[in-house]
C-alpha cells in the first residue's frame, strides 16, 4: 500500500484526516501522479469485462488522469465521484463534458448502477470497520455481472504513508475476508494479485456481481 513505518500518532487520528490532507495537497497531489500507465494492464483486464462503451464510474476519481482519462480514450462513459471539492474542479477543468460528483463513498447512493466500478488508490484509505457497508454500496451501485476493481493490501493491516509530506492512512482486509463480504453481497472475487511486481507493487481485486 505503499506504506512508511507508523508513528506513534494515533491510526484513528490520521484516517480522520484523510479528506483534509486531499483538500489542501490536491494541486501537489495532482503533479506528483505518476501519468505512465503502469496500471495499464489491470485496466485491460478489467475493461475487457465490460461492454463496449459501458459505463464506470470512477470511485475517488481525484482529478481524472490518469485513470479516467484512459476509461475516455477507450469510448467508455465515465463518472467520477471524490470527497475533495479541489480535486474534483481539476477533473472539471479537464474534462467538462463528464459527471463529476462530490461525495464520500461511505454515503455513496446514486440512484444508478454501471457495467464497472474502479476504486484505485481510494477505497485503502477507509478503515477496515468502513470497508464492509461500503463493498454493500458498491454491490448494490453495480449492474448483474457488472465488475468491480479495488487496490487493497496484500494482507490485513493498517499503514502510514505519505500525500505531500503529510502521513495518509490506508487499510485492508485480508483476501479470505474480502472474498466473504463479497460473497455476502452477491459478489464473487474473480482476480487478486498481491504486491504485482508489473503494477508498481500494487495489490488488486477484480470482483463480479453474481446476484
Amino acid at each position: 500500500m505503499g506504506s512508511v513505518s507508523p508513528s506513534s500518532e494515533n491510526f484513528a487520528v490520521v484516517e480522520a484526516r484523510t479528506r483534509s490532507i486531499y483538500e489542501n495537497q490536491a494541486e501537489v497531489w495532482d503533479a506528483l501522479r505518476g501519468r505512465s500507465l503502469f496500471e495499464e494492464a489491470w485496466l485491460q483486464r478489467f475493461s475487457r469485462r465490460l461492454p463496449p462503451g459501458g459505463t464506470v464510474l470512477d470511485l475517488g476519481c481525484g482529478a481524472g488522469e490518469p485513470i479516467a482519462r484512459w476509461f475516455l480514450d477507450q469510448g467508455f462513459d465515465v463518472t467520477g465521484a471524490d470527497f475533495s471539492t479541489s480535486l474534483l474542479n481539476l477533473a472539471r477543468s479537464r474534462f467538462p463534458q463528464q459527471e463529476w460528483i462530490e461525495v464520500d463513498m461511505r454515503v455513496l447512493e446514486l440512484a444508478r448502477t454501471f457495467d464497472g466500478i474502479i476504486a484505485w488508490d481510494s477505497f485503502f484509505h477507509l478503515s477496515a470497520e468502513d470497508q464492509y457497508p461500503v463493498i454493500g454500496r458498491i454491490t448494490r451501485h453495480l449492474k448483474l455481472e457488472g465488475v468491480a476493481m479495488l487496490t487493497v493490501g496484500p494482507e490485513a493491516g493498517e499503514v502510514l504513508g505519505t500525500v505531500g509530506g503529510q502521513q495518509i492512512y490506508h487499510a485492508s482486509l485480508a483476501i479470505d475476508e474480502y472474498r466473504a463480504v463479497f460473497r455476502s453481497c452477491g459478489m464473487e472475487v474473480i482476480e487478486f494479485v498481491a504486491n504485482d511486481p508489473d503494477c508498481a507493487g500494487h495489490s488488486v481485486l477484480i470482483a463480479r456481481k453474481t446476484s
